[in-house]
């Protein structure tokens, strides 16, 4: 209900829930200032200037996690109580929901405010009393008796409210129509929170403990990545010392994508999460390469972990000539076969290779010194070093165990043929060796043009050098798209911890994605984690869903058609043209959706683009093109999107160009014309001059 059109009557209580907010607002302002206007705890004037600098940067970031957004609402939703209702303290952060006996009210935000006494003025809504916001039902009101939501306008000025009474006769389900409308509001920009609007599916999924991996397959529009997102923002507010330590990232499929999320998790006050994608996070070189499908593939094959194995590990050479150090007047020997009986005991101990290396330069030094004392010498820690530190014992370590370097050992693999049979003999077929040599024949590490999919091979290697540092929590989207290999260097890095993995199996459009989660999972080294399915789609209407679906046999067969919760008539057009007035009617749908409010997304092969957007230009529609800069999605409300860009992202209006061209650019193409099809959440026009895709048939 909103304001104009509230009856005279509850006039008074908007006021009173505006004044709350106020004040709330005025509360928030006050602990943000107490922490600017506290100086640090040991002043400028002590000799300690590391500490104080801690101490200084620890206040700026809380300083800066209290700013108010002057555009996002500082509460949404208010529970009610019986009066008398007794809360406990939250343990994991000391925050308390206790309230006096004549406090029957909760108010549900993105952050915590009290007012100068302490006492609560907004919950934020991962304390553990939130969660009947988003799970309490009339046949479970988990204490609650009422659950109000409130509907805002421009910069967050409250407008409306709804009740849905958990009790009693008039007690209904939730899901008014508050709810839907902020469900279906139109959206420019980049993606924003849905703390307002969450499910009770994905609010379970959420609040999933950490200790757990979780995987969720998603169908488009069901929020797979706002859970994502908001499960960070849990975990680091239920496990804020624990991952303090370890860290959390969120690993996306592009760019474009991590800038079309970037403001969600700053506007729920989580300011120190790395976002980043696989090609950043394993950039041991830069890549200056796209592989061809086959090669990428088979680079991505869980197999090429044994061959870069083998070929590390063949390395280490039985020693030519005994050790002999000299130490004063004296010469101790040790004879070959001792060293190789020392370098074999390394090699089947399973150490890191770098880490061998160190160990035998100990196991050397300590074999001359056992015939030091059995000479009669007395000997120390500080003579096994001396020794250690000897000529001679280095020079023995470099000709046993030869240094290695990662990207010039997958440089030397894939250059040369005779060297690459040998690390893959019985793995890999002759005609799969001879695809994985490197064109243009590099004369060095630099001057190598690199793929996406050799930066895998790399990290395999340098894991097998030196073991990387592990996160406490990683979550991956779009992960359907991840190489057996991808998913081995993310699970290296999440070896003691757990991971979030996201995606949707008909989404996968990459030429290795995984056909089922639980052999992805196993790679990942995670076989054990929970597999969760979101099948109900709250953005994409039903129209468009249905419509999409239809490929669903072709492209992911054990799949069942998500269901949509929106029906939306009139949201689907399809438009078939002449081929010579093809160009013409796709701007002129563009033009027909700018005419609605929200977002339009023009979405078409790569190759045609840019022809695409000069015609946009030369009609006088502004739009931006996705891939050229971070802020494309804020430059412009109509954008130019390449296929292979559109995943993850969304727009109110989509129009899609030419299906058959995407369909055809690539070998998994009605996979990526399903992503195409679910990117819209209002209406979706589809212009052709070529034929549909049979697939797509009535």
């Amino acid at each position: 209900m909103t304001d104009t059109r509230l009856p005279p009557a509850l006039a008074p209580e908007i006021q009173a829930e505006r004044d709350h907010l106020a004040a709330s607002r005025e509360a928030l302002r006050r602990m943000r200032a107490d922490v600017v206007e506290t100086a640090t705890s040991l002043g400028d004037v002590v000799g300690d200037k590391v500490t104080n600098e801690v101490l200084r940067r620890a206040r700026a970031k809380r300083a800066e996690e209290l700013v108010d957004l002057p555009d996002v609402p500082l509460f949404f939703g208010r529970l009610d109580y019986a009066p008398g209702a007794v809360f406990e303290t939250d343990p994991r952060d000391g925050r308390t929901a206790a309230r006096t006996p004549d406090a029957d009210r909760v108010y549900i935000g993105r952050r915590h405010v009290h007012d100068s006494a302490g006492t609560p003025m907004v919950l934020d809504w991962r304390a553990p009393i939130s969660i009947a916001f988003y799970q309490a039902t009339p046949a479970d009101p988990m204490g609650a008796r009422l659950r109000r939501r409130y509907g805002f306008s421009g910069l967050a000025e409250l407008t409306a409210f709804e009740d849905e009474p958990l009790v009693g006769p008039s007690a209904a389900d939730a899901g008014g129509r508050l709810l839907a409308q902020e469900i279906e509001r139109p959206r420019s920009g980049p993606m924003r929170d849905i703390v307002a609007t969450i499910q009770p599916e994905q609010d379970d999924l959420v609040r999933a403990p950490l200790e757990r991996s979780l995987c969720v397959q998603g169908a488009p529009g069901t929020g797979k990545t706002a859970v994502g997102l908001h499960r960070v923002a849990y975990l680091l507010y239920a496990e804020r010392k624990r991952l303090a330590r370890t860290g959390v990232s969120i690993v996306g499929p592009n760019r474009s994508f991590l800038s079309y999320i970037r403001n969600v998790l700053p506007a729920l006050g989580e300011l120190d999460v790395r976002q980043t994608t696989v090609e950043d996070l394993l950039g041991h070189v830069p890549v200056r390469r796209t592989e061809e499908p086959d090669v990428a593939r088979l680079k991505g094959d869980a197999r090429m972990a044994e061959v870069i194995r083998r070929d590390l590990w063949s390395l280490p050479r039985e020693p030519a000539d005994a050790l002999v150090v000299q130490r004063g007047s004296r010469r101790w020997r040790v004879h070959p076969e001792e060293l190789s009986a020392i370098l074999a005991e390394l090699r089947e101990r399973g150490v890191a290779y770098g880490s061998g290396r160190d160990l035998l330069a100990h196991r050397l030094a300590h074999a001359v010194l056992t015939r030091m004392e059995e000479a009669g010498e007395a000997c120390d820690d500080r003579t096994q070093d001396q020794v250690r530190r000897t000529k001679e014992v280095r020079a023995a370590v470099v000709a046993m165990w030869p240094k290695a370097d990662p990207v010039k050992l997958v440089l030397g693999l894939l250059t040369d043929p005779e060297r690459l049979a040998r690390a893959a003999d019985g793995i890999l077929t002759p005609e799969e060796r001879a695809a994985l040599t490197l064109p243009g024949r590099p004369r060095g590490a630099k001057s190598a043009r690199w793929s996406v999919a050799d930066l895998a091979l790399i990290d395999e290697a340098a894991d097998l050098i030196e073991r990387p540092v592990a996160l406490g929590h990683v979550v991956v989207d779009e992960a359907q798209d991840l190489t057996p290999m991808q998913c081995r260097s993310l699970g290296r890095r999440v070896a003691t911890g757990s991971v979030t993995v996201l995606g949707d199996v008909a989404q996968g459009t990459a030429p290795g994605a995984a056909g089922d989660w639980a052999t992805m999972l196993g790679h990942l080294g995670k076989p054990d984690a929970r597999i969760a399915v979101l099948d109900r789609g709250y953005r994409v209407p039903a129209q468009i869903i249905d419509f999409a679906a239809r490929l669903l046999p072709a492209i992911a067969p054990a799949l069942g058609a998500p269901v949509a919760v929106r029906q939306a008539p009139g949201a689907l057009t399809r438009s078939e043209v002449a081929p010579e007035a093809l160009t013409g009617a796709v701007v002129g749908a563009c033009a027909a959706a700018l005419g609605e409010e929200g977002s339009v997304g023009l979405i078409a092969a790569d190759a045609d683009v840019p022809a695409l957007r000069d015609a946009l230009a030369a009609a006088g529609l502004a739009a931006a093109v996705l891939g050229e800069s971070e802020d494309a999605m804020e430059a412009e409300r109509l954008v130019c999107v390449p296929a292979t860009l559109a995943k993850g992202l969304e727009f109110d209006a989509v129009v899609v160009a030419e299906p058959a061209r995407i369909v055809a650019a690539e070998s998994r193409g009605l996979h990526r014309l399903y992503v195409v099809l679910t990117r819209a959440v209002s209406s979706l026009t589809v212009v052709h001059a070529e034929p549909l895709p049979e697939e797509l048939g009535d």
